[in-house]
């Protein structure tokens, strides 16, 4: 469990010194026009692409803030994914999303800065089968910031795991998106309702200038 009591304040759940931002499949398969979205599931990645710029000025503040950045990359080659991502796989006749080293799994319009660390992960979920529990327990980190994509799979199996392993939680509801609008909207509902904050990039940005102020 994430180390401390309840921050029953949002500005102290946001207090730099204790937060971490994670950024979640910002990949050209996720992403890019061509990528598996849009090639393989037939979809509208349009969504995914515009979050890329916010997400860049929530990654800009984090480190102006001191927040640590931490970014989050799937390889779903068919050895390292579990069985019901394989049979899904097998059921389109095609490799799945993110295979290691190539064009798919590649940043889309995203640079981690160097020092800023990378976790990959062979499941929807950054905690399963990584070291990203340990790494932020390490740096005494009590409360998530997510960005990325999908919302609704990615994204949510990150922050339901996060959360039952003790941290706060807060999704930035400008910086995550889905190739599923509906679904975007529900894990948005669902996370204000049962899990954490569900706020805009510039008032985490704002929480995090207003701590850095008051020291």
């Amino acid at each position: 469990m994430a180390g401390g009591g309840l921050l029953v304040d949002v500005r102290a759940r946001l207090d730099p010194r204790h937060t971490a931002l994670l950024v979640i499949d910002m990949q050209n398969d996720f992403c890019a026009e061509g990528g598996y979205v849009e090639s393989v599931l037939k979809r509208d990645a349009a969504a995914c692409r515009a979050v890329a710029a916010p997400i860049m000025e929530l990654v800009a503040a984090a480190r102006r803030a001191q927040v640590p950045v931490i970014w989050v990359v799937a390889d779903y080659s068919l050895d390292k994914i579990p069985a019901g991502m394989r049979i899904k796989a097998a059921e389109r006749g095609v490799p799945p999303a993110c295979g290691s080293g190539g064009w798919g799994a590649a940043f889309y319009e995203l640079t981690p800065a160097p020092g800023e660390t990378t976790i990959e992960k062979n499941c929807y979920s950054g905690f399963i089968g990584t070291r990203l529990a340990a790494h932020l327990r390490g740096l005494g980190i009590r409360t998530l910031v997510f960005a990325g994509v999908q919302t609704n799979v990615c994204v949510e199996s990150t922050l339901r795991d996060g959360a039952s392993l003790g941290f706060h939680v807060v999704l930035a509801a400008d910086c995550v998106a889905s190739h599923m609008q509906s679904m975007h909207e529900a894990t948005l509902q669902l996370v204000a309702m049962l899990f954490g904050d569900v706020l805009p990039r510039r008032k985490i940005a704002e929480h995090w200038r207003a701590s850095a102020i008051s020291g």
